[in-house]
C-alpha cells in the first residue's frame, strides 16, 4: 500500500507543476476512478487536493461537457470576493478612514494614521470581520500605499493640525455638494528664465543631450517667472497665472480675479460664494493684511462671500494644488530649459493626465510694489468674519453691499 502510494505520488508530482487548476482537477479525479473505492482517498493523501474538488472533477468527467477553451471553472464559480460576502464592509473602512486620515487624492485632504491592524479590530468588532493583510489590500485598491518620509514638513507641529483638516475637508464637502466653486491656491517656485538646466529627464536621440549653463548663479537682472496656480477642486482643472514681477499678496488675488474673469463666472452662474484653501504663509498666507485688503476688493467686484481656509504650519505640502496640479506640470516640463516666457506658457498650458485634467495658463505682465503697508485704519473696512473655530485660519470676506455682522 505505501509503495502504491509513493508511485502514485511520484506521478502526479511530476506533472502537477505544469497543470492549471482545472487540469489538476480532472487528472485527479480520473486517478481516483482508475483506482476503484478508496480512490478519492488516496489521491487527496497523493497531492493534497480536496475530496470536493476531486469529486467534483468525477462529475465533470461524468458529464463530458467540458467548459469553453480557457476557462478554469464556470463563470461565477470559485470564492466571492469579501466586498461581495459583506457589502457594508467598505463603506465601514471609509468611514473609518475619513475620521482619521490626513492627505487625499479624492477628498481634500487624506493620508491615513492609523494602522491595518487597528483598523480590522475596528471593523471586527463593528461585524464586519477581517483580518489586517485584507484591509491592506483594500487601502491599496483606493490608491494608498505604505510611503517613505519626505522631507515636507515646514514647520513646528500645531495641535490642532488634524482638527483644522476635518473642518476643510467638511468646508469642501459642503461647498461642492451646494454648487459652489472650490480651489486650491499656491504660488509655484520662481523659475529663471534663460538657458539653465531643468531638472528631470526626456527622450532624445542618444548622446544628443540639451546643452545649457554650466552654472545657475544669475545676475538680479536675469528675468523670473512666478507661477500662481489654480486647482478647482470640483471640474479637475488648473489655471496658472505666471508673473513677470513680484509674489505678492496682491499678485495672488489678481490670479484668483484672473481665473473668475476667464472661467469661473462662466461656470458657475449661480455661485454666491467662493471657498479657497490656501496654505498658511506665502503671499496667501493668514497673517498677510495685503491678501485679505485686496480679497475684499475681489468680493466688491464679483458680488461672492470668499471663504478662505489655510492649511495649518508645517503641512502646505497637502494643499491640493500641490499634487494635483503642480506636480503634473512639473513632470510635462521636466528636462526643458525656461528660455522665455512663451516658453513657459506653453509648457504649462500642455499639461494633462489620463484622469482628464485640463489647464489654461496666461501672462502677467503687470508690475506689483513690494512693502506695501497696510494700517490699521484700513483693515476695519474689510467685511471679514472670523469662524467659531481658530477664525485666524478660517474667514469669510463678503461683499460690501452684503455685510455680515
Amino acid at each position: 500500500m505505501r509503495n502504491n502510494h509513493r508511485i502514485l505520488r511520484g506521478k502526479l508530482g511530476s506533472i502537477w507543476p505544469m497543470l492549471d487548476e482545472r487540469a489538476r482537477r480532472l487528472v485527479a479525479a480520473n486517478e481516483a476512478q482508475a483506482l476503484g473505492h478508496g480512490g478519492v482517498s488516496a489521491v487527496q493523501r497523493a497531492c493534497g487536493m480536496s475530496r470536493v474538488t476531486i469529486t467534483k472533477g468525477q462529475r465533470e468527467l461524468a458529464q463530458g461537457m467540458p467548459l469553453p477553451a480557457g476557462r478554469i471553472r464556470k463563470a461565477g464559480g470559485g470564492r466571492k470576493r469579501i466586498t461581495e460576502r459583506d457589502p457594508g464592509l467598505l463603506g465601514a473602512l471609509n468611514r473609518l478612514i475619513e475620521s482619521g486620515t490626513r492627505g487625499d487624492p479624492e477628498s481634500p485632504l487624506r493620508w491615513i494614521c492609523k494602522s491595518t491592524q487597528t483598523l480590522a479590530r475596528e471593523l471586527t468588532s463593528a461585524k464586519h470581520p477581517v483580518c489586517a493583510v485584507k484591509v491592506g489590500q483594500l487601502l491599496h485598491d483606493q490608491q494608498y500605499s505604505l510611503q517613505r518620509n519626505r522631507k515636507t514638513k515646514e514647520g513646528a507641529g500645531h495641535p490642532d493640525r488634524d482638527a483644522q483638516f476635518r473642518y476643510i475637508n467638511g468646508q469642501v464637502e459642503a461647498a461642492l455638494g451646494a454648487g459652489m466653486p472650490v480651489i486650491s491656491v499656491d504660488t509655484k517656485k520662481k523659475e529663471l528664465l534663460g538657458n539653465y538646466v531643468n531638472a528631470g529627464r526626456q527622450w532624445r536621440r542618444a548622446k544628443d543631450p540639451l546643452q545649457v549653463n554650466g552654472h545657475d548663479f544669475p545676475s538680479p537682472e536675469v528675468p523670473r517667472a512666478y507661477p500662481y496656480g489654480l486647482y478647482d477642486i470640483g471640474r479637475n482643472t488648473g489655471f496658472v497665472n505666471v508673473g513677470t514681477d513680484h509674489d505678492t499678496g496682491a499678485f495672488a488675488v489678481a490670479s484668483i480675479r484672473g481665473w473668475w474673469r476667464a472661467e469661473g463666472r462662466g461656470l458657475y452662474p449661480q455661485a454666491t460664494r467662493l471657498l479657497i484653501t490656501a496654505d498658511g504663509g506665502g503671499s496667501n498666507g493668514y497673517r498677510l493684511r495685503l491678501w485679505k485688503v485686496a480679497l475684499q476688493k475681489l468680493a466688491d467686484e464679483t458680488g461672492w462671500a470668499v471663504s478662505v481656509c489655510h492649511f495649518p504650519p508645517g503641512t502646505s505640502k497637502w494643499n491640493k494644488v500641490e499634487h494635483r496640479l503642480f506636480s503634473f506640470i512639473s513632470s510635462n516640463w521636466r528636462g526643458e530649459p525656461w528660455r522665455d516666457y512663451e516658453t513657459v506658457v506653453n509648457l504649462i498650458s500642455r499639461t494633462t493626465t489620463t484622469a482628464g485634467l485640463k489647464v489654461s495658463c496666461r501672462l502677467d505682465r503687470r508690475k506689483y510694489k513690494t512693502g506695501r503697508q497696510i494700517t490699521d485704519k484700513e483693515m476695519t473696512k474689510l467685511h471679514l468674519l472670523p469662524a467659531s473655530f481658530h477664525g485666524e485660519w478660517n474667514y469669510s470676506i463678503h461683499p460690501a453691499s452684503a455685510h455680515v455682522l
